[in-house]
């Protein structure tokens, strides 16, 4: 038996972070400052790591490890994407970690493990590497929820987050073994070679489609499998329900993208019509839902919930009646949402935490009452995230929402683009009520805002990037389509 030395070339940012783990691990547990040393040697694996990935990014699509790792620009694009979301969530949780006495080494390794995990995810060319990322990061996850020991709301959101994604996962591998049944290779380009030569068995390879996409739908949090989005929103500590509100959204779309269109793309009608139902469902029920919350954690759960069912959309509208003439306008709509979409999340939860101090919790709309009156710039900053949420012009959201629906009518489904934006305008309720909380409610505490420097200048660059970004979204739209253009 020859065993053939793969190319880590590829691979070297995945490697470097897996070393830097190492190296936090030993320098949290013997370092005096450990916690110091634990954020500042994170930061800065996550920068190395972007380093590697702009000098080995050439545009080229390369494999290595047996054709079970794919190095593509659409994989650099995202990868640089959730090292960016990473950096922001820590820089925003330090200090809230810190005031409540979670600011541990375990809490570095976890977030590296879970980039990690997403970085994995990004790059799979096989089905088991994509089964490895998303474990390797639900796990570590599982585990940040349940950081806050002494917590028993935390810990009841980690045990239900643990429950339902084991089911979730359980969907997602049993879908992947029929797969293999009716294809003979979990390669997933091997098994789209397989579907375009007919060299498949047609109802097992259904049955498998139905649980992949539900395993999907669950860590994209879309109806029906929604149900752990709120809940571990409002249970897990707001800097942990910040971080599962941002890379991981990214990672997950990248999962979709290798598994349904790599893989399955022979097989668009079949999958499009079931996101069809689940894009529907999740921009109705998040929208109606999210107006009864008057929790801004759950009000957000159920606002993602909404989002990814616009996401969804986008990529329902790729291929049309056989003709796949719309799938790179499709599916880069979707890809600058979702970057859109972790802009602003990270935002909203930035200001909860921003807003939270050691001994309060800001969770409630009655928490920002009168936030204008307390401090008018960041009473500012949150109206441009919820405005933007919302689909205002001229902010990010608004152009994110106007890409889908210009592909979704694109493909010829104007009724459900219609049904969109009537849910849009209901949603837009509970974004503008926020609104009227900050600056026409009296305060019902009088504090100054105090927070570090670092985090109120990160916060306001946050901010009016979606601002700037909503003005000039050529650009970032025109970074989505190059990088999925030479990727698909």
């Amino acid at each position: 038996m020859n065993f053939v030395i793969p190319d880590f070339y590829p691979a070297a940012s995945e490697l470097f972070v897996v070393a830097m783990s190492f190296v936090v691990l030993m320098a949290t547990a013997f370092s005096k400052n450990g916690r110091g040393a634990g954020y500042l040697l994170s930061q800065l694996t996550l920068i190395g790591a972007g380093v590697i990935t702009l000098f080995t990014m050439d545009g080229q699509v390369a494999f290595t490890f047996s054709n079970m790792y794919v190095d593509d620009l659409l994989g650099d694009f995202l990868k640089l994407m959730v090292y960016f979301s990473v950096g922001v969530v820590l820089l925003y949780s330090r200090h809230y970690m810190n005031d409540r006495k979670m600011e541990t080494g375990e809490y570095y390794m976890l977030a590296l493990y879970a980039t990690l995990g997403m970085m994995v995810m990004i790059s799979a060319n096989h089905f088991l590497t994509i089964y490895l990322g998303l474990e390797l990061l639900s796990l570590s996850m599982y585990a940040m929820v349940a950081l806050q020991r002494d917590s028993a709301r935390a810990t009841e959101a980690a045990m239900k987050y643990f429950v339902l994604g084991a089911l979730a996962s359980g969907l997602l591998l049993y879908g992947i073994s029929m797969i293999y049944g009716a294809t003979g290779t979990l390669e997933i380009s091997g098994v789209a070679q397989a579907i375009y030569h007919q060299a498949f068995n047609k109802t097992v390879l259904m049955f498998g489609l139905i649980f992949v996409v539900a395993g999907l739908a669950f860590k994209l949090g879309v109806v029906p499998f929604h149900m752990w989005i709120p809940d571990v929103y409002n249970g897990a500590p707001t800097s942990i329900a910040l971080f599962i509100a941002s890379a991981p959204k990214l990672a997950a779309f990248a999962m979709t993208m290798r598994l349904l269109v790599n893989g399955l793309f022979e097989l668009a009608d079949q999958w499009q019509s079931m996101l069809m139902i689940l894009g529907v469902m999740s921009i109705a029920l998040g929208n109606i839902a999210a107006i009864a919350q008057t929790n801004v954690k759950r009000m957000l759960g159920y606002s993602g919930i909404s989002h990814m069912g616009f996401m969804v959309l986008g990529l329902m509208s790729g291929v049309v009646g056989g003709d796949r003439h719309f799938a790179l306008n499709a599916y880069s709509s979707s890809m600058f949402y979702v970057v859109a979409y972790v802009l602003m999340s990270m935002a909203s939860f930035g200001m909860l935490i921003l807003l939270s101090r050691a001994g309060v919790e800001v969770e409630t709309l009655d928490d920002l009452k009168g936030l204008n009156k307390r401090n008018s710039w960041f009473a500012g900053m949150m109206s441009i995230v919820m405005f933007s949420m919302a689909g205002i012009p001229f902010f990010i959201g608004f152009f994110a929402k106007f890409s889908i629906l210009q592909a979704v009518v694109a493909a010829g489904y104007i009724g459900i683009a219609i049904f969109a934006v009537i849910m849009s305008l209901i949603g837009a309720f509970y974004y503008l009520r926020v609104v009227k909380v900050m600056f026409f409610d009296e305060p019902v505490d009088t504090s100054a805002v105090v927070a570090p420097v670092d985090m109120r200048v990160l916060l306001s660059i946050n901010g009016l990037a979606i601002a700037l970004l909503g003005l000039v979204p050529d650009r970032l739209i025109a970074a989505c389509t190059y990088a999925l253009g030479f990727s698909l």
